[in-house]
């Protein structure tokens, strides 16, 4: 039976401190969830506590009821989704065509790419810009001014020199033209890439902000980000006010604000795992050769 390496006091000292930063990290959202699962009846302000005295889903169904949080929950998926495969349609195609080197001014256009990952034009230009092409106020304007990454580009243009060039050219001799080549050797070659980069647009999405406080006056357009600052930053729960089955009872505000901040971080929470597999892979492979 294989032994291995015996444990050094150094090494019991360092895992207890990790093992107790893990923790402290992990107390925060425990106690996110305690609180959005207490009963209004039984919720004490101020009072520290990791397991609920009485639980109770009133909270959740208080701030789904509400048509703000419906609203902002709509915005927040139709730009995550749409943004999120636009980001990789874009990304991947532009990418794979800079791994050519016949491609006309291959090298100005990587100059211009590295240029932007350096430099950047600031809020003023960038509003200038949305406002002159109409988007303000709209969810493109969200989408658009993050279409493509430079970092994810250089990244994903790395991980597809990496790939076999004889595939390529088998496939050619078969008779595919580079859209097929792209799209039936490329990309299913490309799913450890794939996956990690939709998690990354994806979360980027998803939290997007102060793109969104910048672009979007009007509240029924509000994402989720801004409708979670909205109760906590500004303490006010006016803006979750909606459908309740008995209006004469207030639930305490703290309980409407870690439940909404609960349903804005558990959609992320849940498809990770199914991604995690690929994440490191995906990256690592991309970020070490080419």
């Amino acid at each position: 039976m294989p032994t291995g390496k015996k444990m050094t006091a150094f090494d019991y000292i360092n895992s207890f401190l990790l093992l107790s930063f893990s923790l402290l990290c992990l107390f925060p959202f425990l106690y996110v969830i305690s609180v959005s699962l207490t009963d209004p009846e039984v919720y004490r302000p101020f009072a520290f506590t990791l397991i609920p005295e009485k639980f109770s889903l009133r909270g959740y169904s208080y701030i789904l009821g509400s048509i703000n949080f419906k609203n902002a929950l709509y915005s927040t998926v139709y730009i995550t989704v749409i943004g999120t495969l636009l980001n990789l349609l874009f990304t991947f195609t532009m990418a794979y065509g800079l791994t050519k080197k016949d491609l006309p001014q291959r090298n100005w256009i990587m100059v211009i790419v590295i240029f932007t990952l350096v430099f950047n034009a600031g809020i003023v230009p960038n509003f200038l810009l949305i406002k002159n092409l109409g988007l303000l106020n709209s969810y493109w304007a969200l989408i658009w001014s993050a279409m493509i990454n430079s970092f994810s580009l250089i990244v994903v243009k790395s991980f597809l020199q990496s790939l076999p060039e004889e595939l390529e050219d088998a496939a050619k001799i078969n008779g595919c033209n580079d859209i097929g080549v792209f799209f039936k050797i490329v990309l299913p070659l490309s799913l450890p890439a794939l996956a990690a980069f939709t998690l990354f647009f994806a979360v980027g999405h998803w939290n997007t902000y102060f793109n969104a406080l910048i672009y979007l006056s009007d509240a029924k357009k509000w994402t989720l980000q801004l409708l979670v600052k909205s109760l906590i930053v500004d303490a006010n729960a006016n803006s979750v006010q909606g459908s309740l089955t008995d209006s004469d009872q207030i639930l305490p505000q703290e309980t409407i604000r870690l439940a909404a901040v609960v349903v804005a971080m558990l959609p992320i929470l849940v498809v990770y795992p199914f991604l995690q597999k690929y994440f490191a892979k995906g990256v690592l492979l991309g970020s070490v050769k080419g």
